[in-house]
């Protein structure tokens, strides 16, 4: 059950962390990257817990912080960041 717990930290902390470091590549609603990495690391750390029965605790988290990082990139939007000031982009 503290695992559960543990993965819900990790997913709110992985996402806010993004939103933190990263603001220009999520321009749409702020608990969309949130809501992301929390559930990953939910799904994560249960799927781990299921497949090692529970024996690994500390890898079971460490699969779900591995998770919310690489997962928490999914709503990211490069694309729509906007232009440094001064710098021409020559196509």
């Amino acid at each position: 059950m503290w695992e559960t717990i543990a993965s819900v930290l990790i997913g709110l902390a992985v996402g806010l962390g993004a939103l933190l470091v990263r603001p220009d590549l999520y321009p749409g609603p702020r608990a969309l990257p949130v809501g992301t990495a929390l559930v990953s690391a939910v799904l994560a750390d249960r799927i781990t817990h299921y497949v090692l029965d529970g024996r690994v605790p500390l890898l079971e988290l460490a699969v779900a912080t591995a998770a919310a990082a690489l997962l928490v990139s999914v709503p990211a939007r490069p694309d729509l960041r906007p232009e440094p000031r001064g710098r021409h982009r020559h196509p």
